[in-house]
């Protein structure tokens, strides 16, 4: 049987420039190199743990969290994709600085084409020879997923739970900001088309808030009186006892 074609290298790019992003787009696709264009910080932290990325390209400049604060989000959320950051910051403190803080690689602006396409092959190669597998990761504020191993943690702290409180954190981080109703849960989570009229999901959702607000000044999983439940941004992700006293 033939060999299975390799799939085309995907690069997640975090720019908020129009012009540098068309530009960075087009090159990337000349190089038969596909490209999920993002304009924010916090959109790059939201899609970096899509298992299909190989590679994270990220402007240091950005509205919002900076490129730096948006890698050591990244990292601090277990997203271990290579990174190359552009900068028109190019001395020798600014590059050190963004390797300090978990980036693989940094390209000065003005920069070739040529050389940004052979960068971000050569951290794809190395990464790929050094990780026998990926993980998808889903994010949501200080919230991470970890979907092939079913761990989850918020600020680094481990959340113990139960596969369906699992799989309802999943589906609610699937769907963060947006109100979800019984009737959407009973049907992907619990696979059940009708009501069976009784109080699992309350169950289920009064432990997983729990877990979720231990040591937490807030939570972030919110009830819409009539509506559902959507995981929403909590106030204040310190831990409660960093709290000043």
């Amino acid at each position: 049987m033939p060999d299975t074609p390799a799939r085309p290298l995907h690069v997640l790019l975090i720019e908020d420039d129009p012009f540098t992003a068309a530009a960075i787009v087009d090159a990337l696709a000349a190089a038969a190199i596909t490209a999920t264009h993002v304009t924010t910080g916090e959109q790059g932290v939201q899609r970096s743990g899509d298992a299909t990325i190989d590679a994270i390209v990220i402007d240091r400049m950005l509205p919002g969290i900076s490129g730096i604060e948006a890698i050591a989000r990244m990292r601090a959320a277990g997203v271990d994709k290579p990174v190359l950051i552009l900068s028109a910051l190019g001395r020798s403190d600014h590059r050190i600085e963004g390797l300090d803080q978990g980036a693989d690689d940094y390209l000065a602006k003005p920069f070739e084409p040529a050389e940004l396409i052979a960068r971000v092959r050569a951290l794809c190669r190395r990464a790929q020879s050094s990780a026998s597998t990926r993980q998808s990761v889903l994010i949501h504020a200080d919230i991470a997923l970890h979907i092939e191993s079913r761990t989850a943690h918020r600020a680094g702290r481990p959340l113990r739970l139960s596969p369906k409180e699992f799989d309802l954190l999943r589906y609610l981080m699937e769907n963060a900001g947006e109100t979800v109703t019984r009737a959407m849960l009973l049907r992907h989570v619990w696979n059940l088309n009708f009501d069976p009229q009784t109080n699992v999901i309350d169950v289920n959702l009064v432990r997983l808030r729990r877990k979720l607000e231990a040591g937490f000044a807030d939570s972030c999983l919110e009830t819409v009186r009539g509506q559902g439940y959507r995981l929403g941004t909590p106030r204040d992700t310190i831990p409660r006892d960093m709290l000043p006293g």
